[in-house]
């Protein structure tokens, strides 16, 4: 299926790893000019795309980090907020700084890069922004830290979607399961309590496996594709049935 995706410039946070690295391989096969931040470079990154090293919890780190992709690739036509991790334990051992923290990396590095690219989208009249959530986003489960940044994220894709709707972008968000990569905390736990997880996976998700980032990456291309265009303001569960919601 070809997805028009071909020459789009696309900027990945947190794409050298896990599902950030597959949506960046997933667009490279589209053959989109593909730009990825990180913290750092893997000392065994092999892929055929330019990585821009910062940290995304830094507001002046965000200004430099975009400043540079567009110089490597031009103005951005797809973003992709992947940046986000888990922090805490209990909301009563849970130490405020460690909430500012999850609301810098989760949620406000996604505010803030949405808002650098709109002008650029807003004068071609297109574009696409994909937030990556989280099904914890949308119902209780995992940490507070974590979840109350991702319905955060949530509620700010459909607000932002339906402002910048008439302008020509898309923003919707992708609210992935359990996913299992050799760098997530889902194989840790798997490491350190196998039969926990493997009966974790029999009572919590119908599918009976967990997902592959590969899976989550061909959704949000898609999304950011051609095909998508009436797909807007969206949060869409990718989790091989997880989710209790019924919508």
């Amino acid at each position: 299926m070809n997805l028009d995706l071909q020459g789009k410039s696309v900027l990945i946070t947190g794409g050298t790893k896990g599902i950030g690295k597959e949506i960046a391989r997933a667009f490279l096969r589209e053959e989109a000019k593909v730009i990825v931040c990180a913290r750092s470079i893997p000392s065994n990154w092999e892929e055929d795309i330019p990585v821009i090293t910062g940290d995304v919890t830094n507001c002046e780190e965000r200004k430099r980090i975009y400043a540079e992709a567009t110089a490597e690739v031009g103005p951005i036509d797809v973003l992709i907020n992947n940046a986000g991790g888990s922090n805490g334990g209990f909301i009563d051992e849970t130490e405020m700084e460690e909430f500012y923290y999850a609301f810098e990396l989760n949620y406000f590095s996604a505010v803030h890069f949405a808002k650098l690219v709109l002008p650029a989208m807003k004068a071609e009249k297109a574009g696409s922004i994909i937030n990556i959530s989280s099904i914890y986003g949308r119902e209780s489960g995992g940490k507070a830290t974590y979840n109350n940044a991702k319905a955060a994220m949530i509620s700010f894709t459909k607000a932002l979607a339906d402002e910048v709707a008439q302008d020509g972008i898309r923003v919707n968000s992708v609210a992935p399961g359990a996913v299992l990569h050799p760098t997530g905390n889902w194989q840790k736990r798997l490491e350190k309590d196998p039969e926990g997880i493997e009966a974790f996976v029999t009572r919590e998700i119908p599918a009976g496996r967990f997902g592959s980032p590969e899976e989550i990456a061909d959704v949000v291309v898609f999304l950011a594709s051609s095909k998508a265009n009436w797909v807007t303001g969206a949060s869409l569960q990718v989790d091989g049935g997880q989710s209790k919601a019924n919508f």
